[in-house]
């Protein structure tokens, strides 16, 4: 017999360069968030209110709907102790899921492993960008490593010699300083082959779109129009991972934090419209996070480096809502002046390998951690 049961499919939105929790959702009745942000906080009038207490960043309307639906959880306060502050370590740490050392294996290569341990599927995973992501890499996992599905800037053998090394360059810069030249050449090779045939694979997959839905002309959009694309050719992907930024916010941030929401929340509103259109939304999982959040007191034109963060699952599968407790504001509760970690990212990474994934997270997050019931 048939099992006509879809295998469930996870894309990760990684929000880059450290995204504003007190802007993103707002606790507008808390008097210390408005003596805090006398320069970036938001008006009461501008801001989504989502209940009595919370309200979503006045650039997040599509998100307030998904909210509505009961598709969006909200986790609030997550991170890890001792928060290095800085982009490239704390990014590394949600990479690996190494607080304590640096890590060589990404927890989704680890996952991806499990997936497809005979790597019969040279496309489980897809990486979308022009550098692949630390999170996906793992020796001997093949991804493929996808700038753009209509110019074929893969890692390998598609596109123009010097379009593909451009991305091994990158690539190679990002981590050799971290963990040395011979790791990344020797990852490099044994995964080349198999991103090359992975090329091969995703070249069908913008002949076989058609849809209704017209995505904006923003970066994010573009790379979320090409997960929908290789998610509707049914090449049997069951990771995609993609970025946005820099939400880097230390100066001019309230029109820029403004204008990144808008382009984040109008590209997840049509990604999920797109595959509700074609009935392929209910074996996906989106999660989005940050690096970190930001600090609690604005700097006079923007924020600068925090600690605990909010995190994001969006789907037909998620269970909406609230989840954990929002850190405290009061300054007597902050670390070093920020917002202090009260959920381990680990656990929220628990809860999509465990009961969305049906993985072992143990091995892959390196440890038990508290996990938020979403999924």
């Amino acid at each position: 017999m048939t099992s006509n049961k879809k295998d469930p499919v996870l894309v990760v939105l990684q929000l880059s360069g450290g995204n504003d929790y007190l802007n993103t959702v707002i606790p507008y009745t808390d008097p210390l968030y408005k003596d805090n942000r006398p320069t970036v906080g938001i008006a009461d009038e501008e801001i989504i209110r989502i209940n009595d207490e919370l309200g979503f960043h006045p650039s997040m309307k599509v998100m307030q709907e998904i909210f509505d639906r009961g598709e969006l959880a909200v986790i609030h306060g997550v991170g890890y102790p001792d928060s290095p502050r800085s982009h490239f370590r704390s990014m590394d740490i949600w990479h690996t899921c190494e607080p304590d050392k640096v890590g060589t294996e990404g927890w989704l290569g680890l996952a991806a492993r499990d997936i497809d341990p005979r790597k019969e599927n040279v496309v489980t995973t897809v990486s979308m960008g022009p550098s692949m992501f630390r999170a996906v890499s793992v020796p001997g996992v093949p991804v493929a490593a996808v700038d753009g599905l209509d110019s074929y800037g893969l890692l390998t053998g598609i596109s123009s010699e010097e379009q593909r090394l451009k991305i091994l360059d990158r690539f190679t810069q990002m981590y050799t300083p971290t963990i040395g030249s011979g790791a990344v050449m020797e990852f490099l090779g044994e995964t080349g082959l198999e991103a090359m045939q992975g090329a091969d694979i995703l070249k069908v997959a913008p002949g076989m779109y058609s849809s209704t839905v017209e995505y904006a002309d923003t970066p994010i959009a573009r790379k979320l129009k090409d997960v929908a694309r290789i998610h509707l050719a049914d090449l049997g992907t069951r990771i995609f991972y993609c970025d946005y930024g820099s939400f880097d916010s230390h100066a001019n941030q309230v029109g820029m934090h403004a204008g990144l929401w808008s382009d984040v929340s109008a590209a997840v509103g049509d990604f999920f419209a797109d595959l509700k259109e074609h009935d392929a939304a209910d074996n996906v999982v989106m999660i989005m996070f940050s690096e970190f959040g930001r600090r609690v007191r604005d700097n006079g034109s923007g924020t600068d480096h925090g600690a605990a963060g909010a995190a994001f699952a969006l789907g037909e599968p998620v269970r909406g809502g609230f989840y954990g407790e929002y850190p405290s504001r009061r300054a007597e509760d902050l670390s070093q002046g920020d917002l202090a970690p009260n959920l381990d990212f680990r656990g929220f990474y628990t809860t999509v390998l465990e009961d969305w994934m049906g993985l072992d997270a143990k091995p892959i997050v390196k440890g038990e951690f508290e996990k938020p019931k979403f999924l």
